[in-house]
């Protein structure tokens, strides 16, 4: 049996190495990250973040599901205190978590970790009031404006598509 023809053969594999990029510093406040895949059109967030001790997210909704790897430091959910994430962690989270990210204070390294996302955060204040939606293309806008200022231009995997009528 012949070997399928190739329909999407690659001139070059994709593949970004965060070992050779910059990192974003404070995308977020203490939130550094390396963009990896951003793919604005599904929906889909691909990076690597360090977290500094002390950072708290926004309490957030998961309207798609998440993967996340922790590679070093801890950080746990504040409403799972005793449910420390520490390297060699691996989440699952289904659609529809809410939830508030930390890192404790007491930390002596930045926490490192790499996730995929699939739609959005909904975000949400102290009180329980709605703040923003994180997304794809909330994510990337926020990161390139943060690289901009810091003079770095940042490479990371972008599909692109083009839309027409199917009859073209």
């Amino acid at each position: 049996m012949a070997l399928p023809e190739m329909t999407n053969h690659l001139e070059h594999l994709l593949c970004v190495h965060t070992d050779k990029e910059k990192i974003i510093k404070d995308v977020l406040p203490g939130v550094h990250l390396y963009p990896l895949m951003l793919d604005v059109e599904n929906g889909v967030w691909v990076l690597r973040v360090q977290f500094e001790p002390g950072v708290t997210l926004p309490k957030h909704f998961h309207t798609g599901i998440v993967h996340l790897y922790t590679m070093s430091g801890c950080w746990h959910y504040v409403e799972y205190p005793d449910d420390k994430q520490v390297a060699g962690s691996y989440l699952f989270e289904p659609g529809g978590s809410i939830h508030t990210f930390h890192t404790p204070q007491s930390n002596q390294e930045l926490t490192d970790t790499f996730m995929v996302v699939q739609g959005a955060n909904i975000n949400f204040d102290a009180d329980g009031n709605y703040v923003n939606i994180m997304d794809a293309g909330w994510i990337e806008q926020v990161m390139l404006a943060a690289a901009k200022e810091q003079g770095i231009t940042p490479r990371y995997i972008k599909p692109k598509s083009v839309y027409d009528f199917s009859d073209k």
